[in-house]
């Protein structure tokens, strides 16, 4: 007999039932109407007694939970987490074991998970695949990326499920690191749309001490299977009772908009765990990046070393090659930019010791994250930051040899404390040391928390960079301030990221958590950074502003390099002006992989900013600013893509206007191919 529980509003179902064979099924239905048809769940494990069948439901009981709490960060002040649930408690009475299945049904999607209580005859197990199934009703419309276990940095495809095997292989790239499962397999957070306007999103929330899940999809049949991310002997994750998996999330809404509202990720993760967050606070950063990334300048000091061994190599007897940005001149110069600026802190890649021989070598002790370059006084230049109301961001790229991190966190962090660092921007770039782990593993998802719970004993903010992509873990620990995660700006200085791609990435990788993007390159044509290179980033100017809106995330970065916003200062003026913390967010227009609009009111401010970025068809925006109060004037500055403005012809082409606005205002703005446009709405 099936147990069903509903949404608070009554329009989401789940029903829970066994079958003959005592095998667990789950359906979901909207508003009467199937969304996943009766799918399996179960666990086999390393050994013969699986927990996949033959079970009886010992006790059911449902509950309800309603509560508003307020994020530390985050696109409003205050958040509700309104739910019913139910919960099956099953035994397998063949091998005297238990496995309970809880099931949290919102008005806006579904959280379920496996929980294993304390018990005699299973104390401890090894996962060899988790048989959770997803089966779509139909051959949807999806935005994906190639299932991997190592790595995100894919362009979004869209096509029907049916489409995916025929175009995996063009949907692939290049990478540091890659390591591909099956040639329908994609990644979470999935988004797919049915022929009937319904907008489902798969994904996973509170990642703890489990492997990362994907998707591998039958596509006869269009079932969904999870596909974990083993470790380096084969197995998918190893567990003592009692433990509970990461949520499996399904969104089902019928309104794009509503998407982006969603905070369903964020509800299933546990509340904050520290009393004091008052050290945690959002940044608006420049950094030293963009003349490496995008300019070809280097990481390393000398050429005169074709391998370094860290504490052992004189650095004082080699000749520099003169191509480090990360010396004491240059490094003052973006202290004083983001000075005069407002910027809280600079970023410096490449400042210590090593980045001669950091790559390809499978390395184990390759950094010591303490010492500088001869050219880096770390000292000098941490006093002089300090002198302009300025700090620096500390960067610690690890070459993914992460015993060797964690053999040096401690000392490091410590010399963050003694400089007054408190953010770091960490890297994983390229295949992880212990050899045959994945980035996505159980073991490396808990080496990426136990960074975070380290800092935070510091007082450091994480930035991490190739890691997991996020699972709302930032509601528990919210100095894990952003991830990259995904394919970010870094990209249109190589081969470039589709027109589309910011206008899918907020459905897809920020359902988890914030992105440090790294927007506002307003010099965009690549020539003028490198003279070796030839194109344009995939992006208009004004669209490049709107990023920092549509975008979300308590860390964001201006990009380019100081003399390019010195050039363009009448754009540069919004990023200087937007916020990066919000009261309110209004989601005003949405399609994935055609627009998003979205106006956001600044913490204890009345000011508001609005941004939206599309894709290669441009838009046409009617928009009602009856979000503002009633009575009031605004005073609205329009950063928008000029007439002849497109990504491919003319990226450069925009336009800023003022006009006095009210709540009563309608606003008609057009997005160029590749564009977007940003607003500032301030009081009068």
């Amino acid at each position: 007999m099936a147990q069903t529980v509903t949404s608070p509003d009554g329009n989401l179902s789940v029903s829970f039932s066994l079958t003959e064979q005592g095998v667990p099924t789950y359906k979901v239905d909207y508003k009467g109407m199937p969304v996943v048809k009766t799918s399996r769940l179960g666990m086999e494990l390393n050994e013969e007694n699986s927990l996949m069948d033959k079970f009886r439901i010992n006790n059911t009981s449902t509950t309800s939970f309603d509560e508003t709490w307020q994020p530390v960060w985050g696109e409003e002040k205050e958040i509700r987490n309104h739910y019913n649930e139910l919960l099956v408690e099953m035994e397998k009475p063949s091998n005297g074991r238990f496995m309970n299945l809880r099931f949290r049904v919102y008005d806006d999607g579904v959280g379920f998970r496996y929980e294993f209580p304390q018990q005699v005859y299973l104390p401890y197990f090894v996962v060899k695949a988790e048989h959770t199934e997803f089966a779509m009703t139909g051959d949807h419309t999806a935005w994906w990326i190639p299932g991997d276990y190592d790595t995100q940095e894919y362009d979004y495809t869209e096509s029907k499920l049916s489409e995916i095997r025929g175009l995996m292989e063009a949907a692939k790239c290049d990478n540091a690191s890659q390591t591909f499962f099956s040639p329908t397999g994609v990644q979470t957070s999935l988004q797919m749309k049915t022929a009937e306007g319904l907008y489902i999103n798969i994904h996973e929330a509170a990642l703890v001490d489990y492997s990362c899940m994907h998707l591998d999809l039958d596509d006869k049949n269009f079932v969904f299977r999870s596909q974990l991310t083993p470790d380096a002997q084969g197995n998918m994750a190893h567990c003592q009772t009692p433990c509970t998996t990461p949520w499996r999330t399904i969104m089902v809404v019928d309104d794009a908009r509503k998407v982006l509202a969603s905070r369903l990720i964020l509800n299933l993760n546990e509340p904050c765990r520290y009393t004091d967050t008052s050290w945690i606070t959002p940044v608006k950063y420049i950094g030293v990046w963009w003349e490496m990334i995008g300019g070809g300048k280097a990481w390393s000091y000398t050429n005169d070393l074709p391998s370094v061994h860290i504490g052992t190599t004189d650095y004082t007897k080699c000749k520099p090659h003169g191509n480090h940005p990360a010396n004491n001149a240059n490094v003052r110069r973006y202290i004083d930019f983001a000075a005069q600026h407002g910027f809280s802190q600079v970023l410096v890649e490449g400042w210590n010791i090593g980045w001669e021989d950091w790559f390809g070598h499978s390395k184990d002790y390759v950094f010591d994250f303490q010492t500088p370059y001869p050219d880096f006084d770390i000292k000098a230049l941490n006093d002089y930051a300090h002198s302009k109301g300025v700090r620096l961001m500390m960067h610690h790229e690890t070459s993914s040899s992460v015993r060797n991190y964690e053999r040096h966190l401690d000392a490091a962090y410590n010399l963050m404390d003694k400089y007054g660092y408190n953010s770091v921007k960490s890297g994983y770039v390229g295949n992880i040391i212990p050899r045959g782990e994945h980035h996505y593993g159980q073991w490396m998802n808990n080496h990426y928390l136990y960074c975070v719970t380290e800092a935070a004993k510091h007082h450091i903010m994480v930035n991490a960079h190739e890691a997991v992509r996020p699972t709302g873990l930032c509601r528990t620990y919210p100095n894990l301030i952003g991830n990259e995660s995904a394919r970010g700006t870094e990209y249109e200085s190589f081969a470039g990221n589709k027109a589309s791609h910011t206008t899918v990435l907020p459905f897809t990788r920020l359902q988890g958590g914030p992105m440090d993007y790294t927007p506002g390159i307003l010099e965009g044509d690549m020539s003028k950074v490198d003279p070796g290179k030839h194109h344009n980033i995939n992006s208009t100017l004004a669209r490049q502003l709107a990023l920092y809106v549509t975008m979300y995330s308590p860390l964001q970065m201006a990009a380019d390099l100081p003399e390019n916003y010195e050039r363009y200062s009448d754009a540069f003026q919004f990023i200087k002006d937007v916020a990066i913390d919000w009261d309110e967010s209004r989601y005003l227009e949405a399609e994935p992989g055609q627009y998003i609009t979205i106006a956001r009111k600044e913490k204890g401010t009345d000011n508001w900013f609005l941004g939206c970025t599309a894709a290669e068809n441009g838009h046409q925006s009617v928009l009602r600013l009856d979000f503002l109060e009633p009575g009031r004037k605004y005073e609205a500055t329009i950063y928008a893509d000029a007439k002849d403005a497109d990504f491919r012809t003319n990226p450069k082409a925009y336009t800023i206007t003022k006009r006095t606005v009210t709540a009563k205002t309608v606003l008609k703005l057009k997005a160029a191919p590749g564009g977007g446009y940003a607003v500032s709405i301030i009081p009068l």
